[in-house]
């Protein structure tokens, strides 16, 4: 049985996978898909590579997922995700990335800056 890792990473969340054939099953720190992320708006963003490729039923994923919110680790996991279907067929490679997936979004919080009460807030001017 072939095991493929694959790594992926969305604001402070990691998401760290294990793919291998299998019929379907997501495990997210030892708990099902459906209770780690109960919005189903989330699950949709998560089985996104999967759907996209038509193999939702073929492989079986274990996840070891650190850090971030709810919306970053979904995130995360779908470039995961994304990365390992490209690992184990390259041909994928060119329909993940035509819809966005293959792509690290490199946006995080800005550092707050001394001096000022947030990264760019600025205390209220007063003339008087």
């Amino acid at each position: 049985m072939e095991v493929t890792n694959a790594i992926g990473r969305r604001k402070a969340a990691v998401a760290r996978i294990y793919m291998s054939a299998g019929k379907g099953e997501i495990i997210i720190n030892k708990r099902e898909l459906a209770a780690y992320f109960p919005d189903a708006s989330l699950q949709f963003i998560v089985k996104q590579p999967l759907a996209a490729l038509g193999v939702a039923e073929n492989y079986d994923i274990k996840v070891n997922m650190v850090g971030g919110g709810i919306k970053g680790q979904a995130e995360a996991l779908r470039l995961a995700i994304a990365r390992a279907l490209v690992k184990i067929n390259a041909e994928n490679k060119p329909t993940l990335k035509s819809k966005g997936f293959m792509t690290r979004d490199s946006r995080v919080v800005e550092r707050k800056k001394p001096g000022r009460s947030k990264a760019r807030k600025r205390f209220q001017f007063s003339k008087r």
